[in-house]
């Protein structure tokens, strides 16, 4: 691993810490650099701000299962994964989803999953505005599900979880996204 990826989990390694005690949106950059032995100078060499941080972290440890899903992984198996690795990450996570900021991890990881199952149903067909509508839906949904199950501590298993999510999904939408089983 590079220095600047070190540094990188170093700043990410401070905030989970401090995230422990502290709310995500009470924490200051100062007190990251501080706890880090780092400088202002270094964390902005690296970030625009604190949920920049949070939105690397996750991409670094979560986002990357969503990618695989169609490929090396299913719907189900990839959702296991994300929901595996945030329970190993259970206060980050919890105290990132309970952020209120325009930047928050909520409408990020919305996007994300968004945009990944439009492309995916893209590829069948051209989509009609109501399995688009469908569509938003779903992700709305699934993303409050999975916000609540990590603010409200983890208590189903990520098996349990991606089940429910799969279950959930319209039945219209089964068509446009089968090829991620």
């Amino acid at each position: 691993m590079e220095f600047g990826e070190r540094t990188k989990y170093a700043l990410a390694d401070s905030l989970k810490i401090l995230m422990e005690t502290t709310p995500l949106d009470k924490i200051t950059v100062k007190e990251i650099v501080t706890h880090c032995g780092t400088t202002r100078q270094t964390f902005y060499r690296n970030f625009k701000d604190k949920y920049d941080l949070v939105i690397w972290y996750f991409d670094k440890i979560v986002q990357a299962t969503i990618h695989q899903m169609g490929i090396s992984l299913t719907l189900k198996d990839g959702l296991i994964k994300k929901f595996t690795l945030m329970k190993q990450d259970q206060v980050f996570f919890k105290s990132a989803f309970s952020s209120s900021d325009y930047n928050n991890l909520l409408d990020y990881d919305y996007r994300c999953i968004y945009e990944f199952y439009l492309s995916t149903a893209s590829k069948k067909a051209e989509l009609s505005p109501d399995i688009i509508f469908l569509l938003r839906f779903y992700c709305h949904g699934s993303m409050y599900q999975t916000v609540e199950w990590a603010k409200g501590g983890m208590k189903e298993s990520p098996e349990e979880l991606a089940s429910l999510l799969i279950l959930a999904m319209p039945i219209p939408l089964e068509k446009y996204l089968q090829e991620l089983n």
